[in-house]
């Protein structure tokens, strides 16, 4: 099957894992790396013997036909609608756009052009989420009947190189964490129906402690601490917490509560990680081997499902309804602590279907 080409936007501190692992699937073939700042562009197109180039050249260059978009959040939609109108899919990282209303103008353009639209986070087609998916596929759960979600840290100021993106509008811990948290819990238990929530900055500054910034004030402008239910449109309920202010917490990434037992999920902003089942006549928790591959890190996979799918004609799992979908939930957790009322969600996605077992390194069954 011929490789699709793949033309990098933004060489920021995501891209160095994206362009070591697309080069494990031979489906992708990586041409070229741009940015707003030209010297970073070159500086990883050096490291990675790959050519670098403005933005307006990838985009004319026909030997690409994705984008990674790999921008800030801030720039998602406006490069993501760069690139449909120039003729290429567009896979971005998370979030798909900031703004509702910017997602559904590419989901609409890219339609109109017979474009794919997909993005981040690919987590979820990992061995440890996979595994999960295929326990509670098999029964041994369940009907899944309630979850808890808890992402907890304190910012990434400490140790980011370029933090103030994480505290403006379109970040904060539900918009750059919730994706990881929110993705996972669709996959495996289906589409959202309505999200009621309540949400605060704790703490108004922030000072940069990683370098070269070190030092800087960061003005906090989104909530910090969001903490909410989904209801499922399964019936299935979910608690969940997203948070840059807390110091230290002892609570689990997730957990899924069944009829007949419960799972707990190891971290969803990881590929692996121990995935633990106890049945309701069991005395204690009982460690799963995976059923399914890629539990290294496998930043790419999504990716290389879209590359896929534009060659064969088939559907992806990190789609664009999928993508759109947490970005409408998430937005809703904000609209619902806001307003101080249930949100039901306009926007739904099929539950991404399973990876297959026993896939050889690079594939995905194609």
């Amino acid at each position: 099957m011929k490789p699709v080409g793949i033309g990098v936007v933004g060489c920021g501190n995501i891209s160095e894992v994206y362009l070591k692992v697309a080069r494990n699937f031979g489906i992708l073939k990586l041409v070229a790396v741009a940015d707003a700042i030209p010297e970073r562009a070159q500086a990883k197109a050096e490291a990675h013997g790959l050519p670098a180039c403005s933005v307006k050249d990838l985009l004319a260059n026909p030997e690409i036909e994705i984008v990674l978009n790999l921008t800030v959040p801030a720039a998602h939609a406006e490069i993501g609608m760069a690139a449909l109108e120039a003729g290429k899919c567009v896979y971005n990282e998370k979030p798909l756009a900031t703004r509702r209303e910017d997602a559904q103008a590419m989901l609409a353009l890219a339609e109109r052009k017979g474009l794919l639209v997909g993005g981040a986070p690919d987590t979820f087609m990992g061995a440890g989420l996979q595994t999960c998916r295929k326990i509670i596929d098999d029964g041994w759960i369940g009907e899944p009947v309630a979850a808890t979600a808890f992402f907890m840290g304190h910012g990434a100021e400490r140790w980011h190189p370029d933090p103030e993106f994480f505290y403006k509008p379109g970040a904060g811990p539900m918009f750059d964490m919730g994706p990881y948290y929110l993705t996972a819990l669709i996959s495996l238990i289906g589409p959202v129906k309505s999200v009621c929530s309540a949400a605060r900055a704790s703490f108004q500054e922030r000072v940069i402690g990683s370098q070269p910034k070190a030092g800087q004030i960061i003005k906090v402008e989104t909530p910090t601490h969001i903490a909410g239910s989904m209801e499922f449109q399964s019936g299935a309920i979910a608690t969940v917490v997203t948070s840059f202010d807390v110091w230290a917490h002892s609570l689990p990434n997730i957990e899924i509560y069944g009829t007949t037992g419960s799972l707990r999920v190891p971290d969803p902003n990881t590929f692996g990680g121990q995935v633990f089942v106890r049945r309701f006549d069991a005395k204690e928790w009982v460690e799963v081997p995976y059923s399914h591959g890629y539990s290294e890190q496998n930043r790419s996979i999504g990716l290389a499902d879209m590359a896929f799918a534009l060659r064969t004609g088939r559907s992806f799992r990190p789609n664009g309804r999928l993508t759109y979908h947490v970005l409408d939930a998430m937005h809703a957790f904000l609209d619902s602590a806001r307003e101080r009322r249930h949100v039901d969600l306009t926007s739904t996605c099929d539950r991404p279907a399973a990876l297959p077992m026993n896939l050889t390194p690079g594939s995905l069954g194609d």
